[in-house]
């Protein structure tokens, strides 16, 4: 019963603020929520919506369920953000972003301006930049993707499409890079197009401009823009397996070198240049806050899934006893041996990344030129961000560059022969 009343004391609060609540007896609030946190400017919540968590935000203009019932779960929604249905759990949705129903979009998923997608999206440790557009039935976790300049020219991928993120091997150290964030965040690059009814197998990367084709499976990096992947019919073969070897371990460091060191350069966008345009009220600090949140998440979860990884050396190497790994060439094995013995520098090169500047040559240049952008009253994100000029976006870019590369620099110095960083 006390949860009841407090419920419902909560419920008053809310349509006494302003929130537009049709039928405010279908509609399930905890006591946990923040009423402070709700915004009466503008926001609806139709029949059937559920809210928790203390950390649950929305801001005005917000309208939950007007297709079907919506279940916010420790979320922070921007202003006129659309979430027509589903569940969403401790996601972060920015200024206008948009689910349609059947959406279900977990844990570290961050929907930055005008991303949206349609009916039937799960998302989970998933990074859209401004105006990426899904369609409808897809699965598409452990991604970050970027490209396009505004809503009529956005990166999009098409209905029933699947980013494959679980290997035989049984891990997850696959996330899959579709443009990058020293460009990304410029919205100045050509939009990424994913066919509808494809696939990722998880992990790759597409450079900006790539088009694949409808029924696709990318299983390789497309590294040269503005490509066109055209799928074939696939050949039917049978080969050896031995799950757990991990022949492709350069490979997996490589590529989750780079998306870790991408989401270092995007929560160093946020801290310097994000901050400015999303710190001016209690709410837009509370929304910014998650943000950066789910970025910090994204780290943690990659950081995680490769720790599963170099935990699995020793039984793909044929160390552990009662193994079943074919003989690998000595090389390989020496490079098993090697990322488990070097994991733990490995992280703790990570961690500490996470604070990294980048070059002050660089960084404070373009900070100067946000700073008058800002000055003459340009306080739109997107407006500002869109209205550099051709060399100054060009700096910024360069800076956000050298901070990934000091990332993956470091990483190969401590895994020499793997190639890490090109070098």
């Amino acid at each position: 019963m006390k949860t009841q009343l407090m419920g419902k004391g909560i419920l008053d609060r809310l349509l006494e603020k302003g929130v537009r609540i049709p039928c405010p007896e279908s509609v399930e609030i905890g006591p946990e929520v923040d009423a402070d946190r709700i915004s009466g400017d503008g926001v609806v919540i139709h029949s059937g919506c559920r809210l928790y968590g203390a950390d649950t935000l929305i801001l005005p203009g917000v309208e939950l369920g007007s297709e079907a019932p919506a279940t916010i779960h420790n979320c922070q929604v921007g202003k006129g953000v659309r979430l027509k249905g589903g569940f969403f759990h401790d996601a972060c949705f920015l200024d206008g972003a948009a689910m349609g129903s059947g959406a279900q979009i977990r844990e570290g998923c961050l929907l930055e301006e005008g991303a949206r997608g349609a009916h039937t999206v799960g998302l989970k440790q998933t990074i859209l930049f401004p105006f990426v557009t899904l369609g409808s039935l897809i699965n598409f976790c452990d991604c970050l993707m970027a490209g396009g300049t505004d809503e009529k020219n956005h990166s999009e991928v098409g209905s029933s499409y699947i980013h494959f993120n679980y290997t035989p091997n049984q891990d997850k150290a696959t996330a899959s890079l579709i443009g990058d964030v020293p460009r990304g965040v410029m919205m100045n690059q050509p939009p990424v197009f994913l066919g509808g009814q494809g696939a990722l197998v998880g992990p790759v990367c597409i450079a900006y401009g790539t088009v694949v084709a409808a029924g696709t499976i990318v299983r390789k990096d497309i590294l040269r823009r503005n490509t066109m992947l055209l799928g074939h019919t696939a050949i039917a073969r049978s080969v050896p397996f031995h799950r757990g070897q991990y022949g492709n371990i350069g490979r997996i460091l490589r590529q989750n070198t780079l998306f870790l060191a991408n989401l270092i350069a995007l929560r160093r966008w946020y801290l310097d240049v994000r901050s400015r345009f999303m710190t001016g009220t209690r709410m837009e600090k509370a929304l910014f806050a998650g943000a950066v949140a789910k970025i910090d998440m994204a780290l943690s979860e990659r950081l995680k899934r490769l720790q599963e990884v170099a935990e699995r050396m020793p039984a793909a190497t044929g160390d552990h006893p009662g193994t079943d790994v074919a003989p690998d060439p000595g090389s390989l094995v020496h490079k098993k041996r090697m990322f488990r013995e070097k994991w733990p520098q490995i992280r703790d090169v990570i961690e500490k990344s996470r604070d990294l500047k980048g070059n002050p040559s660089l960084r404070a240049p373009f900070l100067e030129k946000i700073e008058k952008r800002t000055g003459r009253g340009d306080t739109r994100y997107l407006d500002a961000i869109r209205g550099l000029d051709a060399d100054a976006a060009a700096g910024g870019t360069a800076w956000l560059q050298g901070l990934v590369d000091a990332v993956m620099e470091q990483v190969s110095d401590l895994l020499p022969g793997f190639r890490i960083s090109g070098r």
